[in-house]
């Protein structure tokens, strides 16, 4: 069992050092733009990827708001249940997040999604209409890249297939972009 951990700890480090700096910058960039013209920022994924997505949604809102004094816009769409479910029941389940969308977005506004196979056909979706209304999208998205990689605006490939490292990526990106604004309050001026 420990080789198995040390072998997981070292997989975990090579899955970190893939996470490309500048794109990541450029989305702490875009959500500090979002900040700066009261934009809504919309967040959302399937399973460990809407758990990430949540647990953001919450730094963001809280804590960077706080840090810098004015409040971030940030509503996570996975956060709904019975939203979700009324969608996912009357239409389709690949609805659940374009449906919330049409009720919110408007262009300018930004769309984070995270998926690790980048293909959920929820999540596509919802990006297709993001982009169709010139809202602006970053993915965070694992090593299959899929559809998602071709919609964003700003990729963020974690070269990782593994769905538990490429999440604990992913979770390490949102707090990225969430610390920036609370470690560095006066640049978000």
């Amino acid at each position: 069992m420990k080789e198995w951990i040390s072998d997981y700890i070292a997989a975990e480090r090579k899955a970190l050092d893939t996470i490309p700096v500048d794109k990541v910058a450029a989305a702490i960039e875009t959500v500090k733009e979002a900040l700066q013209n009261d934009r809504q920022i919309f967040v959302f994924g399937n399973g460990g990827s809407a758990s990430n997505c949540s647990h953001f949604a919450t730094d963001l809102g809280k804590g960077s708001s706080d840090a810098v004094g004015k409040r971030f816009k940030v509503f996570c769409l996975n956060d709904n249940i019975s939203w979700m479910t009324a969608i996912g029941n009357d239409y389709s389940y690949d609805d659940i997040y374009r449906r919330q969308l049409e009720n919110y977005g408007q262009a300018g506004d930004v769309v984070l999604t995270m998926s690790v196979s980048g293909s959920s056909p929820n999540l596509v979706a919802a990006c297709e209409w993001a982009k169709e209304k010139g809202l602006h999208i970053i993915a965070l998205i694992g090593g299959k890249r899929g559809k998602l990689a071709d919609l964003a605006d700003n990729c963020i490939v974690i070269d990782e297939t593994h769905y538990g490292r490429a999440e604990d990526c992913q979770m390490g990106i949102a707090h990225m972009i969430c610390y920036a604004f609370m470690e560095n309050p006066e640049w978000a001026e």
